[in-house]
């Protein structure tokens, strides 16, 4: 979560973070470095013979998806790559929304604090006005909001990413939040692609670390997965803003061609958002940029 304070971090952006609670996911089981596993890839069974049995010569499996089959997949084995926007051609740009959680605040969800964690008014605006989105999800808030997750993922201009399952540190000194161990790091992303899958749509393999905080182990911990990792180059500020035409201008101020711009869909932390998403794309327009889906802003990268 994004807190209004500016730090530099060391993949060149100027990210503002915080975190409500949380503690490290339980790790789950990680898919050999040696085969690997995209979401949406399937093995199809023996083919049927003539007579309407299996037939007895050994079938071919459907070859695994290649990493061009789904967006942001890359070599399994090898570090995983960062991008911070696409080419500077052009006029896309990504809107990308984080939709973080953790174990406080899910708390502060049961203890009646705050009312919600995710902003229907952003997804009204974006499917009223037909704009293309990609939405970085916990684990966590996919298992709180299964009906959002839903209507995200049936939206075919909506892209779905991965940032985490409880949103803590994957590096040490990252703004506050817990530290995961580097041993379950990778157990931690693909504990949420899972927990993500079963909901098909625009399923991709991007992935945002939380406070866009990475280093070398945290990027070679990631390498069994073949992700790709997407920082970003326009922070709005957005969480804990208390007016929105800040937010504004720190988007259109910065936004260029190949831009990604990060937001965040987490109501309660990110009250602000959706008045300032109008007059956001009021300004893309303005200037000649049109929102696509992240995979197409990152195709030429």
């Amino acid at each position: 979560m994004i807190r209004p304070r500016l730090r530099p971090l060391w993949c060149g952006v100027l990210v503002v973070v915080s975190l409500v609670g949380g503690v490290a996911c339980s790790a789950s089981r990680v898919p050999p470095s040696d085969r690997p596993v995209f979401v949406g890839s399937s093995v199809s069974p023996a083919a049927p013979s003539a007579s309407g049995t299996a037939s007895q010569a050994v079938a071919t499996p459907t070859a695994p998806a290649t990493p061009q089959a789904v967006p942001g997949a890359t070599r399994v084995g090898t570090r995983a790559p960062v991008v911070d926007h696409g080419p500077r051609t052009g006029a896309k740009v990504a809107l990308t929304f984080d939709a973080d959680m953790t174990d406080g605040m899910l708390a502060s969800l049961r203890a009646g604090r705050v009312k919600s964690y995710a902003n229907l008014r952003i997804l009204d605006l974006l499917e009223r006005e037909r704009v293309p989105a990609t939405f970085f999800l916990t684990g966590k808030w996919v298992k709180r909001y299964p009906d959002v997750t839903r209507r995200i993922a049936g939206n075919p201009r909506f892209e779905l990413a991965n940032h985490t399952y409880g949103h803590a540190a994957f590096t040490a000194d990252c703004y506050d939040l817990p530290r995961l161990p580097v041993d379950e790091l990778a157990a931690d992303v693909a504990k949420t692609f899972e927990v993500i899958a079963p909901y098909g749509g625009r399923q991709t393999r991007y992935f945002r670390f939380p406070g866009l905080c990475h280093d070398a182990a945290a990027l070679d911990a990631l390498a069994p997965l073949g992700v790709t990792v997407v920082d970003g180059d326009v922070v709005s500020g957005d969480p804990f803003a208390t007016a929105w035409k800040p937010l504004v201008r720190a988007v259109l101020d910065h936004v260029r061609p190949g831009s990604v711009v990060i937001m965040h869909v987490t109501e309660a932390n990110a009250a602000m958002t959706d008045e300032a998403l109008p007059h956001i794309l009021a300004g893309l327009r303005e200037r000649g940029l049109a929102p696509a889906p992240l995979s197409e802003v990152l195709a030429s990268a």
